[in-house]
This record gives structure tokens, C-alpha cells and sequence, in this order.
């Protein structure tokens, strides 16, 4: 047994194989992908697939960066790369260097997997849209300083209202560095916070050229401006990711100029009218109080200020008069009352009884009132009480009434 090799010498020399073939050192392969994975790391680890057959596929992350869309499963793709060998596990893969979208341009996938993410996260809501000021003080324009575009918007404001103030934040518009320099712009007007409204402007120009404002880096300082934006990128029939975050699009940079502020000439005939109006209101509201101030004048409170203190004085005269024949008569009637009931008084009094010649007989002992012959004794002080005065006795006798005795009886029984 010669030659004998080990797995790993194997491996390895299946490996330099296919790195010496041609077509396998570069070649494009299209397909699905399926059991696609993203690694923590970056990496992109997949399956491109086809109606029988299957490639195991990965993509480092050096490579994953510079893609504009994202690989998902069920995408068909085409991938440029190479095969190769994974020694450790013996299997032959496709490392995939590129990858476009099949049948589908790159830009415009991306373009749409950003906008939907973007809507579902609710960037494009209409109650985030903040109202532009009616007459900003300072216009903020983030726009190259080169281009025609800035020429339009100053020539544009300058006839509609010539002393505003524009504030120019001059970036690239186009290129790899667009979109981290608008969007810088853009936070840093918020900062400075001395424009009351953003212009966001650009020409036109292909997908490519306009791609620097459908970065997703764009759209999120858009959102989380202070400031009211106005995005007028390229011509009326160009849409970007831009256009969508922010609180008005316009369709050209020149339209934006014209939707961001008023005319001046327009504002002064509309100040002119108002102030016309103003007048006429005056006039017709001093003419309406002249006239009631008139019939004021012509009135009788006017006329006989007095008249009205002469009414009621005669009013309350007639009441007191009422007033004081109510009393009298109320007390009159109390003092009848009361005489009826002194009258029965009167005559229920022991007073009354005593003067026609009887008496109260107490007891002089305890002082109580001697009702009955059972409560004397022969030899007790008893004291009888008169109308003009008090007799003291001396019981000699006791003698009960005839039939009282009986009567008793009966009570006990």
C-alpha cells in the first residue's frame, strides 16, 4: 500500500484542482436562494437552488457591506464568484464575490425593501408631518453650491420676496459620500436652529444618480429633523426614499422655492384689503353706536333721569303702608288670642279658687298638700293656706265622711 493519503491531503488536493479550472476560478451562477442565514459576524451563508440541484454558497462580510439590497429567501439572484473547497468539512462551495437581483434591477429592489421597511416602521405616517410656516424668517437649502438648482431656488425667492434670507449648506449630491453629507446637514441646521425651513433640492437625473437620497441614513435624519423639510428631488416623475419622509414634496427645486414662501406683491394687495376692510368695519361699527347713542339720548331715562326714583319711592310707600297695616293687624289678632287664653288660665288658677273661700291645707311637717283624713293624726301641725294669708292648726279630731270607708274597700279589692 503506497501513496496512502490523509483526509486533509485529500481535501486539500481536490481543492488545488478546482482552483486551476477555469470556468470554476470565475463564473456567474443564477438560481434561489434558500436557507439563507446571516451570520453575527457579517457573513452571508446560503442556498442557491434550481429546479434539481443544489449550491452551497457564502459571502463574507467584506463583500456583503457593498450590496444596495438584502438577500432574503425566495429571491432569485445572479452570483458572480468562484468554487472552492472548505478543507474541515470536504465540501465544495460557491464563494460569491457578487450578486444582482435576476430580472429585477439592483437599485430598484433595494429601493423598494427600503421603503417597505420604512413604511411598516411608520416613517411615512401623515400625523409625523409638520406644518411649514406661513412666512420663515431664514431659508435653509441643503444643495450643491455648483449646480443650477441653487440658482433657481435664489432667483425664484428673489422674486416672489426679495429680502428673505436664504442659508445656503452646500454637499455633494451624487456619489458615495451624498449621503452621509446631507444627512450631516441636515443635523446640523437643527442644531444651528437658525432657519425655520429645509429645503432638500436636487436636478434630475438617472436612479443611480439620484440614489444618495434613498439612503436609509437620508430618510432617518429627515425624520428626526425639528425643522419642516422640503424634499424636491429631480423632476416631477422621479421619486425617492426622501420624498416620502419628509413634510412636502415638490416637484422640482424651482416648485419648492414657490410652495416655501409667499409672494411679496401678493401679501402687501392682501394687507391693503384687509386694511380696507378694517376701515369699512369701523366705520359701519362707530355708525351702528352713533345710532343707538341717539336713541339713548331721545329716551325717557334720558329725558327724566328721575322719573323712574319717583315711580319706586311711590312703590315702596304704598308697601310700607301695607307693611305696617299687617302688623297691626297680626297684632290685634295675637292680642285677642292671648286674652282667650289668660282667661282660661284665670280660671283654672288655685288663686282664683281660694278667693271665693277656700283654702290649701300642707302639712307644716313636710310641707305637702293634705288630701285625704288618712294622712293627719290627731296632734299634727297642719298649716291652711287663704287668700290673704296662712292659718297654723292644731288636729284634734279626725273623722272620715260617711261611706268613705266602703269606698276605700272597694278600691283595695
Amino acid at each position: 500500500m503506497q501513496n496512502v493519503l490523509t483526509v486533509s491531503e485529500v481535501n486539500r488536493y481536490i481543492r488545488e484542482l478546482i482552483s486551476r479550472d477555469i470556468v470554476l476560478n470565475r463564473l456567474w451562477v443564477k438560481g434561489e436562494i434558500s436557507n439563507f442565514k446571516y451570520h453575527y459576524s457579517g457573513h452571508l451563508y446560503f442556498t442557491l437552488k434550481d429546479d434539481t440541484s443544489l449550491l452551497r454558497c457564502v459571502m463574507f462580510r467584506s463583500r456583503a457591506q457593498a450590496l444596495r439590497f438584502k438577500p432574503e429567501n425566495g429571491l432569485k439572484v445572479i452570483i458572480g464568484g468562484y468554487v472552492s473547497v472548505f478543507e474541515r468539512d470536504g465540501q465544495y462551495q460557491l464563494y460569491a464575490e457578487e450578486m444582482q437581483p435576476d430580472g429585477l434591477g439592483n437599485l430598484h429592489l433595494a429601493f423598494e425593501q427600503l421603503k417597505a421597511r420604512l413604511q411598516q416602521e411608520g416613517l411615512f405616517d401623515a400625523r409625523y408631518k409638520k406644518k411649514l410656516p406661513f412666512l420663515p424668517r431664514a431659508i435653509g437649502v441643503v444643495t450643491s453650491s455648483t449646480g443650477a438648482v441653487i440658482r433657481d431656488i435664489i432667483n425664484v425667492l428673489g422674486r416672489r420676496f426679495p429680502n428673505v434670507e436664504i442659508k445656503l449648506f452646500p454637499v455633494a449630491v451624487q456619489g458615495e459620500l451624498a449621503a452621509r453629507q446631507v444627512a450631516y446637514a441636515i443635523k446640523r441646521l437643527n442644531e444651528l436652529n437658525n432657519v425655520d425651513v429645509i429645503i432638500l433640492a436636487r436636478g434630475g437625473g438617472s436612479l443611480e444618480e439620484l440614489w444618495a437620497f434613498n439612503e436609509e441614513i437620508v430618510a432617518r435624519s429627515i425624520f428626526a429633523s425639528r425643522i419642516p423639510i422640503i424634499s424636491a428631488i429631480g423632476h416631477e416623475t422621479d421619486f425617492t426614499i426622501a420624498d416620502f419622509v419628509a413634510d412636502l414634496r415638490a416637484p422640482t427645486p424651482s416648485a419648492a422655492a414657490e410652495l416655501v414662501i409667499p409672494e411679496k406683491i401678493a401679501l402687501q394687495n392682501r394687507i391693503c384689503e384687509l386694511e380696507i376692510r378694517l376701515k369699512n368695519s369701523m366705520y359701519r361699527f362707530a355708525e351702528i353706536k352713533r345710532t343707538k347713542l341717539e336713541k339713548l339720548l331721545g329716551s325717557v331715562a334720558f329725558r327724566q333721569p328721575f322719573n323712574r326714583v319717583y315711580q319706586e319711592r311711590m312703590r315702596l310707600d304704598v308697601l310700607e303702608r301695607y307693611m305696617v297695616k299687617a302688623v297691626k293687624s297680626r297684632f290685634e289678632k295675637a292680642r285677642a288670642e292671648f286674652a282667650v287664653l289668660a282667661g282660661k288660665l284665670d280660671a283654672l288658677s288655685p288663686l282664683t279658687i281660694i278667693s271665693r273661700g277656700y283654702g290649701i291645707i300642707k302639712s307644716v311637717e313636710t310641707g305637702k298638700i293634705i288630701n285625704s283624713v288618712s294622712s293627719v293624726k290627731i296632734g299634727d301641725r297642719v298649716r291652711v293656706e287663704v287668700a290673704d294669708g296662712n292659718i297654723d292648726c292644731i288636729v284634734e279630731n279626725v273623722e272620715e265622711a260617711p261611706g268613705a270607708a266602703s269606698e276605700k274597700n272597694k278600691e283595695e279589692k
